[in-house]
């Protein structure tokens, strides 16, 4: 009699982890377009001031994701859940209140503290699927969270754009308005996830910081080295919002629409292999075979990035890459099933961190290779040296991959446990 109740309402939770998902993703694309035309504007209409405090903002989010997951992760863990997510959805539209209120840069920067601090709910949001899915699906599942993610991307931006020429605050009061909504519709329809005999005991400061979280990676069998491949794929993968724009306008002379439109084909390029790929993929390679071919593509795409003599080149590269979606589903599908129920909120509190860290690494390691390019054309002929130096992490992190299965003996491995996933 359980089995029918419980189906449902895990359909019902994992449909309301993409919604919550793509509401965050939907808010933060919103803002791309406008926050820097804000932050010129309050910076006096100076160019270079307002690409100082924009790169400070996104340094300071990064520091807050990497600072703040492990604590979220941690809280799900001892206290379930659903609380951590509600928190920090409502702490989410509270934020975007502060910043469409906001008089001054002062002001904006704290709103990007405070939006760090509340994003890192995703932590939860992932030890939430691994609850809900069987082992067998959640590369699926996070798959269809990825998906979320591109659909934002592709929305959030364009709806973004139109409402900034209208008021540039206004983005900030619809981001606020959909958060709510999110957070009463989640305080009426979302189950917790993690019963209480599953929980940890006692919450650990010891372990809800960046470097006791990430101790865990070295607490199972493996898991250093699906942390390191996640390291350098999320750091490779930082090399599009720091110099994409720059580098295309740069080398191929494009303006703001047709990044746009690249962007949104990026997107939709995304959402067709997260969401229809992603599971066949998995059943048949395997997951750890999906993240193989996601880095292959990843290094491939690098690649094509970097050296396209033209527009036209660079952007057949985009096919390639929407392939790389397969590592991150495939790489957390690994994760989660090395660690136990009442450890999932810290091993998503600790790949938080680890975005955290490559958001605060990733700006400054891309930007200042883009400015040495471009500073030394002449006798360097490489202005793109970022997408190189983001395909060699890349090609790092399938190495690493590659050595995973003949690391891991037999022996250790848990019971239950596929090695070839």
């Amino acid at each position: 009699m359980s089995e029918p109740i419980a189906h449902p309402a895990r359909k019902a939770a994992l449909g309301f982890i993409f919604v919550t998902a793509l509401m965050d993703v939907l808010s933060l694309g919103l803002m791309i377009p406008v926050l820097p035309s804000l932050v010129k504007e309050m910076a006096g209409g100076h160019t270079d001031d307002a690409a100082q405090w924009t790169a400070a903002f996104g340094m300071v989010w990064g520091t807050m994701q990497f600072f703040c997951s492990p604590i979220l992760g941690m809280m799900s863990d001892r206290f379930g859940r659903r609380p951590v997510i509600l928190i920090s959805i409502f702490g989410l539209g509270i934020d975007y209140i502060f910043m469409a209120l906001a008089p001054t840069l002062w002001w904006l920067f704290v709103g990007r503290i405070i939006h760090g601090a509340t994003a890192a709910s995703f932590s939860a949001a992932g030890a939430y699927i691994a609850d809900v899915t069987p082992e067998k699906g959640r590369a699926k599942a996070f798959g269809l969270i990825g998906a979320a993610w591109s659909v934002g991307f592709i929305a959030g931006p364009a709806l973004g754009g139109l409402l900034g020429k209208i008021d540039l605050h206004l983005p900030f009061w619809v981001a606020a308005a959909m958060a709510l909504l999110n957070w009463l519709y989640g305080l009426l329809v979302l189950p917790e996830s993690l019963p209480p005999e599953k929980r940890i005991t006692r919450f650990d400061w010891k372990k809800a910081n960046p470097v006791g979280s990430l101790k865990l990676l070295g607490s199972h069998p493996d898991l250093p080295r699906l942390g390191v491949v996640s390291f350098l794929m999320q750091l490779a993968h930082n090399a599009y919002p720091s110099v994409f724009v720059l580098y295309t306008g740069y080398r191929y002379g494009w303006d703001t629409a047709q990044i746009g439109l690249l962007m949104m084909l990026s997107g939709v390029l995304g959402v067709i292999v997260q969401a229809l790929l992603i599971g066949p993929i998995v059943d048949r390679l395997k997951e750890r075979g999906a993240v193989i071919v996601g880095l292959v593509c990843f290094v491939v795409s690098f690649a094509v990035f970097a050296f396209a003599p033209n527009g036209w080149i660079f952007a057949s590269g985009l096919a390639v890459s929407a392939f790389a979606a397969l590592i991150q589903p495939g790489l957390m599908g690994m994760m989660t099933r090395r660690v136990g129920p009442s450890e999932q909120g810290q091993l998503q509190g600790a790949n938080s961190a680890i975005m955290g860290l490559t958001a605060i690494i990733g700006p400054a390691l891309y930007g200042l290779s883009l400015a040495f390019a471009v500073r030394h054309e002449q006798t360097l002929q490489l202005p793109g040296l970022p997408l190189v130096i983001a395909g060699l992490l890349a090609l790092g992190g399938l190495m690493v991959i590659l050595s995973t299965r003949r690391a891991r003996p037999a022996a250790v491995a848990e019971p239950g446990l596929d090695p070839a996933r």
